[in-house]
């Protein structure tokens, strides 16, 4: 090549084998697919298409689109590097990215779902997949069915009949409670359903579905995958076999994950480990603050022993997580009014960021519920949900102490 020959680039695909390495060296070296200029950050490929050197190579592309990249809307190199990633951490034989968590719990769901299909899910779950289920779900024709998800008689007496799916988030969002993986998995099994799981509180750090019986595991990326308010996205996780229904799903809805946002949760995957880690011991810490202060009435943290399955949590879980739900003595006047005062802790319906954020659930994540339907998974008046940040705990113990001591 002489100094006037221009250098064109050129995707190559040797990803850096991660066969043997352990987790965390996974989330900083799967799925790199340099190009000839071996970067090392991974590279960003921000464009929607591209081109063929002759009508016979697109031919051919388009007859096996996986021998090259086609179109960005189902494959683009910077997001197939995150997903390469994802999967080796999670060790799942396939994942898929898309644009928002939702967008993921959508397609895992209405990619499978037939009319007359049988459902079974926990009533505590995130208004949205509640609303899917509810909405669509019946609209599609299914038959759902739900449940107190922490009752395994509820689960055999739903899962006595056949069944298409299950669908479930442990712990549930925003009460934290906690469902049985194994023993669930094993009933809807046996019910000849997929079990499908929303991970996005535990995180993959502290809990492994798929190898508690799960099927599919969906995730929110845009929490403690980026933990850093950047971006959306999701991901799904799933066999071979569930791939050959979701693919082609996603490809013809076009729910795609932007090359850019794909970019950033690639960084975020470098550290995630060591900002959950962080923020499960300032949890830890605050939550037992809370449990002892005269101003609150119930905290509930799967990492205490006071937790309703504190038990459940330390088999299928590593740790108690990054959530707290609390309330203080009173009603929404006190949680408003608490709120209103924290200093440090921010007013969000986020979660899992670098920043501590504080949530009323009934007014916000769960605001279109009924009052009876927040009452069954135990959202109250005064129920508050915090995210645990990356700041010193000790600063945020000081936060909610004065905001408090104030009501």
């Amino acid at each position: 090549m002489t100094s006037d020959t221009p250098f064109v680039l050129t995707p190559v695909d040797h990803p850096t084998d991660v066969d043997g390495l352990r987790p965390r060296t996974r989330l900083v070296h799967a799925g790199v697919n340099r190009s000839p200029f071996d970067e090392t950050s991974e590279a960003l490929y921000l464009t929607s298409g591209y081109v063929y050197q002759s009508a016979e190579e697109a031919e051919a592309a388009f007859a096996n689109d996986k021998i090259r990249y086609v179109y960005s809307r189902f494959r683009n190199p910077t997001v197939q590097a995150f997903e390469t990633r994802l999967a080796a951490y999670e060790q799942a034989e396939r994942c898929f990215a898309t644009a928002t968590g939702m967008a993921a719990v959508h397609a895992a769901l209405l990619s499978q779902i037939r009319a007359g299909d049988h459902i079974v899910a926990p009533h505590a779950m995130f208004g949205s997949c509640l609303w899917i289920l509810k909405q669509l779900g019946t609209q599609y024709g299914a038959d759902v069915t739900f449940v107190d998800g922490t009752d395994l008689d509820q689960w055999r007496s739903a899962l006595a009949r056949p069944t298409r799916l299950v669908f479930l988030e442990t712990p549930s969002n925003p009460m934290l409670d906690i469902v049985d993986l194994a023993a669930v998995s094993a009933l809807a099994h046996a019910a000849g359903a997929l079990v499908i799981v929303d991970n996005v509180f535990a995180t993959p750090v502290l809990q492994r579905p798929l190898t508690l019986g799960a099927d599919v595991v969906v995730y929110s990326a845009t929490k403690h995958i980026d933990g850093q308010g950047r971006c959306l996205g999701g991901a799904i996780l799933c066999s071979e076999d569930f791939a050959t229904t979701l693919a082609p799903f996603l490809r013809n809805t076009g729910p795609a994950l932007s090359p850019f946002n794909a970019w950033v949760l690639l960084k975020g995957l470098e550290t995630m480990e060591l900002r959950v880690r962080a923020q499960v011991e300032a949890a830890t810490a605050i939550a037992r603050a809370l449990e002892s202060h005269p101003r609150v009435a119930r905290v509930l943290y799967p990492g205490l022993e006071s937790h309703p399955q504190f038990a459940l949590a330390r088999r299928q879980m590593k740790a108690g997580g990054t959530l707290i739900a609390f309330e203080p003595i009173g009603g929404k006047a006190e949680a408003f009014r608490l709120s209103n005062r924290l200093r440090i802790i921010r007013i969000s319906n986020n979660l899992g960021d670098s920043k501590s954020l504080v949530t009323h659930p009934a007014t916000t994540t769960h605001q279109k519920l009924t009052d009876d339907e927040r009452g069954r998974v135990g959202i109250g008046a005064a129920s508050l949900r915090l995210s645990v940040g990356l700041e010193d705990p000790q600063d945020l113990i000081d936060d909610l102490n004065q905001a408090l001591d104030a009501l």
